[in-house]
């Protein structure tokens, strides 16, 4: 169970030192919107147990970033906006930041650059000097370097918010995600998550991509 309590810290720490001091209303309204965004029904993988680990992650990547506090207000807007079903979800939730953080008081170019970030998150492809997209993206990715049991436990979440598709078409389309992303050149881009997460993502894309063509009547 995420602790809502230090969620609310976190998400004031941040947003405090994006803004200038003293300069907004109190944080803690914006915080509770966001955390209740993050408890709706229909999330099962991208829920607050996945936004405090994207928090983590950056935090370990921190040093990486150019502004770690913009990049922790991305991660808190990044799927803020979550319906398994639409394909706009990156873009109406960075919408939603683009409005939050300017009624609560972050500056035009640290508003939009927290927009930009959490568009980035469609492709997670930034550029080779996009130190902040590095960061956001490679924690967001860094689920797929999980320990064995936590990697199962990913995997039938994000099947449970996609109840809605038929097994083929599921296996379908998580497969070819699945063979794009091993494709990469590399799926992380910050040095501490190429050098402690490349191997093991790939592994367990792979063991994945394996059992999915094993559920195949047709791959036999």
């Amino acid at each position: 169970m995420a602790d809502l309590d230090a969620l609310r810290a976190r998400w004031t720490r941040a947003l405090e030192g994006a803004r200038a001091p003293g300069g907004g209303p109190d944080p803690l309204p914006y915080a509770d919107n966001l955390l209740a965004r993050w408890q709706e029904p229909q999330r099962h993988y991208h829920t607050l147990t996945h936004l405090t680990a994207v928090l983590d992650h950056i935090d370990v990547l921190a040093e990486y970033a150019d502004d770690p506090d913009v990049v922790r207000l991305a991660a808190w807007f990044h799927d803020a906006v979550y319906l398994p079903d639409r394909s706009e979800n990156e873009e109406r939730s960075a919408r939603l930041a683009e409005r939050a953080l300017s009624e609560a008081g972050v500056p035009d170019a640290e508003t939009a650059e927290v927009a930009r970030l959490v568009r980035l998150t469609v492709t997670h492809a930034p550029a080779d000097d996009d130190r902040d997209g590095m960061v956001l993206c490679d924690a967001d990715l860094a689920i797929l370097a999980a320990p064995p049991s936590a990697y199962a436990a990913y995997t039938a979440a994000v099947r449970e918010e996609y109840h809605f598709v038929p097994n083929d078409a599921f296996r379908d389309g998580r497969s070819a995600i699945l063979r794009q992303l091993l494709s990469l050149p590399r799926l992380f881009r910050t040095p501490h998550g190429l050098a402690e997460w490349e191997a093991t993502a790939r592994y367990n894309l792979t063991g994945e991509l394996a059992l999915l063509g094993s559920a195949d009547p047709s791959a036999g």
